[in-house]
């Protein structure tokens, strides 16, 4: 105890140098414990942009391209489902319900999906479901609704003509003029791809094309595999999202799907096929830790600076200490005990800087980038951290404690200190 107080009462000494070291160890750690917390809610917000749903249903191809294409709006979708398909598998007896998807057109860069009022009613993401900041959901083949941030962008509101175009261009030449839209509704924001894309029926699709045919419109813009077209006299659609009547039949009726030689297809697991995705594309992840970690790194280097140069301006105190009994091990233990303290000290504080930055800024950053960050307690990674931190920062004091002990007691009290 009396060596906890000495070492206490010689960096209360050294004020200046002691909260220089700890602020430097504090923000390491609260960047390095930020990032961590960071990531889970980045993590978070990814997983929760679509929930509720037991398969999105593509045409042949890869589960990463049916995923991006139809929740993320990112890929090309790989070709077109039929409407009789479509319908065979909407009446199975094991689904529930279903939200058609047709993609291939756009409106200034955003993309434009042609679906049924299930869409905003059966539609899950995070805890939460599509809602309308005004307006309300497409009815008739005139009838649009945008994302908040469409209309934001682009400053529509309920009762704005809205004309789109083919191809995801923030420009186009081939403009479908002659079937005009009419904004019904703009959707509350909700920080995921909805907000960035604009609805319509798929009724409405399906005149616009016809209007354009109508009019000697000439047939630019994507193929017709990934656009809404006539097959047959009947719509063809993107995909379709299916919500079943009993979870446990999800891994069957995936399986029939896969399987079918009717019409190839490609069902996937929403949350396996984000948790794939994930993997790729959260290897940034191992790349922050380890400037962060590196961070702690020249924190605790500097730490050992700071002691070793101390040393000079000490080498009286301890000389001092050895003269009135003090032992080796005791100036030894004074040291590593003093860098373990500013160790934890640092540590401590950057934990308390941490919780205090999500505690003012959740609500920004949610408002401004739809990042969920949320206050939780410490994980095991986290705590293995800080260990880490605590541990490495009391080792580092035996570097200049092995320097005081080799310094002699004749040197400690001449003249020329």
């Amino acid at each position: 105890m009396t060596l906890l107080r000495l070492a206490w009462a010689s960096l209360r000494n050294r004020r200046l140098i002691s909260t220089l070291t700890v602020a430097s160890i504090a923000l390491s750690v609260a960047l390095l414990v930020g990032i961590e917390h960071v990531r889970v809610g980045v993590r978070e917000s990814f997983a929760g942009t679509i929930r509720g749903t037991d398969l999105i249903v593509g045409a042949r191809g890869g589960t990463s391209q049916v995923l991006l294409s139809t929740v993320f709006g990112m890929s090309t979708p790989s070709g077109s489902i039929s409407w009789a398909t479509y319908q065979k598998w909407a009446k199975h007896p094991a689904v529930k319900w279903t939200i058609p998807y047709a993609l291939g057109d756009a409106h200034r860069g955003h993309r434009v999906i042609g679906t049924t009022d299930e869409f905003f009613t059966r539609y899950r993401f995070r805890d939460d479901s599509v809602r309308f900041a005004s307006g309300a959901a497409p009815f008739g083949p005139h009838d649009i609704v945008v994302g908040s941030e469409v209309a934001e962008r682009l400053g529509y509101a309920v009762g704005d003509s809205v004309v789109l175009a083919h191809g995801m261009a923030a420009v186009s030449f081939a403009e479908h003029s002659a079937h005009p839209f009419i904004v019904t509704g703009v959707l509350a924001r909700s920080f995921t791809p909805i907000d960035r894309s604009l609805y319509v029926t798929l009724q409405g699709l399906e005149e616009m094309h016809e209007a354009e045919e109508g009019a000697g419109g000439l047939p630019v813009g994507p193929p017709p595999t990934a656009d809404a077209e006539h097959v047959h006299g009947e719509s063809a659609i993107t995909a379709f999202l299916v919500g079943t009547r009993n979870r446990f039949e999800t891994l069957a009726l995936q399986r029939e799907m896969n399987e079918s030689r009717e019409e190839p297809l490609t069902a996937i697991i929403p949350g396996v096929a984000l948790g794939q995705l994930w993997q790729t594309i959260g290897s940034a992840e191992v790349g922050l830790r380890v400037v962060a970690l590196f961070c702690v790194l020249v924190g605790l280097i500097g730490m050992c600076v700071a002691l070793y140069a101390s040393l000079e301006s000490r080498r009286r105190e301890m000389a001092i200490l050895r003269a009135v009994g003090a032992g080796p091990r005791t100036i030894v233990s004074l040291l590593v005990l003093e860098s373990g303290l500013l160790a934890v000290l640092g540590a401590v504080s950057g934990v308390v800087v941490v919780y205090a930055g999500i505690a003012l800024a959740r609500r920004a950053v949610e408002a401004k980038f739809g990042l969920a960050l949320t206050l939780h307690a410490l994980g095991t990674t986290e705590w293995g951290f800080l260990a880490l931190v605590v541990v490495a920062g009391t080792l580092v004091g035996v570097v200049p404690a092995w320097r005081a002990y080799r310094a002699s007691l004749a040197d400690g009290l001449s003249p020329k200190l």
